[in-house]
């Protein structure tokens, strides 16, 4: 089968509200009721159909209604007319044509692989070099404003295989932190993978203090303690403590990894796509962590099962993506999702799908039986 002629034909853009579970409480930018996103549609002239995703964060990166208007408006003329080959080629177009708007143009990556997957039968990890794991580990955040809520998710968690848990600090007085941290460890003792996120909440001066006493309690790594241009402070703590810094705000891209590698600022990372807006951009990124052997870790915003499969690819697809992944959402937090099935969690793991593309199947049945649908072009 050639595929030399095969172009993009069609675009649908959709913005999407799903309504979620739980409260979650942040150290920048609490969430409740719902959470908004952006679907892409992209159809090849023989009719192979491909979905992305846009979930931005209007605390982190941007709007889902910024990256609408920005695939519906600045993207579409480059991507119709598109070879489903020219992956690479297009994203190049794309960084020319407009400037930030990652999400949205992560999406249309994300779309042609797909396509490009289901053309040739292969799934995207194997587009990327082919797979080094076939499950991921699964975190689950620990920021319901209702810690009691919590902690009953995690005796039933617990016992049915997930052991990996961060904890949302610094939200809540550190004397709460700290008799939390303490419940979690008396109950599940060494059994949990404990790690802590204050999502940049302290102040650099004076949270040694507050980091050291945290540090009693074994957590695998503290990411983002402080803002996100703090990296003097952050330097200073991955010096001071026996635990690693994970760096999340203050990574978005190969340019700040490299800031943070000369200051010596994190032990590890943590890389989102819609962060890092696209997946050949993450893996420039890790081609640099692989480099100096610096650990990355799967996070995540408010992706549906679109975007997740896409980072579940990338991560099995990435030997140095190693500290597991944030990829909750659809399974735990969201109360429907637009796939006809959801990617399987087993044991505590996400099991990465086989099939071509991303491996996972949209319908217009699914699309508008799950989500509301606030607008679409």
């Amino acid at each position: 089968m050639t595929m030399t002629n095969e172009s993009i034909q069609r675009l649908r853009v959709f913005l999407i509200e799903s309504p979620i579970k739980m409260a979650r409480l942040q150290g920048v930018g609490n969430v409740k009721g719902s959470v908004k996103r952006v679907l892409v549609e992209l159809t090849s002239t023989s009719g192979i159909v491909g979905w992305g995703e846009a979930a931005p964060w209007e605390v982190f990166t941007g709007t889902a209604e910024g990256a609408f208007a920005a695939i519906d408006t600045y993207l579409r003329p480059l991507v119709i007319g598109a070879n489903i080959r020219s992956i690479r080629a297009t994203t190049l177009a794309m960084d020319t044509a407009l400037v930030g708007h990652g999400e949205a143009k992560l999406a249309i990556e994300t779309a042609m692989f797909d396509i490009l997957g289901k053309s040739c039968g292969l799934s995207i990890a194997d587009l990327l070099g082919g797979r080094v794991r076939d499950s991921i580990p699964l975190s689950f955040s620990i920021a319901d404003p209702d810690f009691d809520a919590d902690m009953e998710r995690m005796r039933a968690m617990v016992p049915a295989g997930n052991r990996i848990f961060k904890v949302k600090t610094g939200v809540k007085s550190h004397a709460e932190d700290m008799a939390h941290l303490e419940a979690m460890r008396n109950e599940f003792g060494n059994s949990i993978d404990l790690r802590l996120d204050y999502n940049q909440a302290l102040a650099p001066f004076g949270a040694i203090s507050i980091l050291r006493d945290v540090d009693q309690f074994r957590p695998t790594f503290i990411e983002q303690p402080v803002p996100r241009n703090c990296l003097a402070a952050m330097a200073s703590f991955a010096d001071a403590l026996d635990t690693p810094i994970l760096a999340d705000e203050s990574c978005f891209d190969a340019r700040d990894l490299m800031e943070i590698i000369r200051l010596g600022a994190a032990d590890a990372i943590s890389v989102k796509l819609m962060k890092a807006g696209g997946i050949l951009k993450a893996q420039g990124i890790m081609a640099i962590a692989d480099t100096v052997h610096i650990p990355a870790y799967g996070g995540t915003l408010w992706e549906g099962g679109i975007a997740l499969a896409a980072g579940t690819q990338f991560i099995a697809a990435t030997p140095g993506m190693s500290l597991g992944c944030e990829f909750y959402m659809p399974h735990h937090v969201l109360t429907e999702d637009v796939l006809e099935e959801r990617i399987p969690n087993r044991d505590g793991a996400v099991i990465v799908p086989t099939g071509p593309g991303l491996g996972i199947s949209v319908t217009e049945a699914s699309l508008r039986g799950n989500a509301r649908i606030l607008a679409e072009r």
